[in-house]
Parts: C-alpha cells; sequence; structure tokens
C-alpha cells in the first residue's frame, strides 16, 4: 500500500460559505472520514484554522527564528488533510473526488515518497561506513 496525501485548499478572500453550506460540508466529510475508516484507508487527517494564525519556524545563521502567518506568500494555502494509504494513483484519485465534493473546494492528491525502515537505514549506514 503506498500512502497519499490529500490537501485541502483553503483560497485566501474567498467568501466563506454561509452557517448551513458549513454544515452541510461537515456532514459530508464526517460521512467521508467514516467510509474511509470502514475502507481500512485513513492513516489520519484534520482541518486547519485560518492560515493568518499559523506561524513559520524556520533557522537562520544558527538560530531559530519564528514568524507569524503562512509561509507562502499565496491566494491558496493548506486548509485540511488527509494522509490515505490505498494501492495506486488510481484509487487516490477517487478518494480525492470524493473529499473535493465533501469539502466543496479543491483537493489535492500526491504520492509520498517511501520512507526507509529501521532497518534498512542501518543496513545503509553499514555500506556507506565501508
Amino acid at each position: 500500500m503506498k500512502q497519499y496525501l490529500l490537501s485541502v485548499h483553503y483560497v485566501e478572500g474567498q467568501e466563506p460559505p454561509d452557517a448551513e453550506t458549513m454544515q452541510r460540508m461537515f456532514h459530508q466529510v464526517d460521512k467521508l472520514n467514516n467510509e474511509m475508516q470502514a475502507a481500512d484507508a485513513l492513516v489520519f487527517g484534520g482541518g486547519l484554522m485560518t492560515p493568518d494564525i499559523a506561524t513559520v519556524v524556520r533557522e537562520e545563521n544558527g538560530q531559530i527564528v519564528a514568524t507569524d502567518g503562512p509561509f507562502p506568500e499565496a491566494m491558496e494555502q493548506l486548509g485540511g488533510f488527509w494522509v490515505i494509504k490505498c494501492a495506486d494513483d488510481a484509487a487516490a484519485r477517487e478518494w480525492a473526488e470524493k473529499a473535493t465534493r465533501a469539502c466543496l473546494g479543491p483537493v489535492e492528491s500526491g504520492r509520498s515518497r517511501t520512507m526507509p525502515t529501521s532497518e534498512r537505514v542501518r543496513q545503509r549506514r553499514a555500506e556507506l561506513a565501508g
């Protein structure tokens, strides 16, 4: 099984949904979460608060610096996400299609790189050591 990030985009300046639409979205997302859990596809996920309350932490000249606001200066920011597991890109796209309908907004699907297991890391270190 491969892992995918389904990212939900928040579009700055876009009119927020009315209360009724927001409740419908919450219901649809809850239904989708339950469907993902039943299919054993959901690893984890969540919604994010608006990007204006984000903090960016970086290292500059050996010092840690924290600044308010989102990292990119862009109209679209990450608004929420799911990490899912499924067989292939086509299956991930099917989940992304369901997610965009549930969220009433754009959802991007991206495949995760394979993380090395501890044993593979030890073997690689031994190879590099000689």
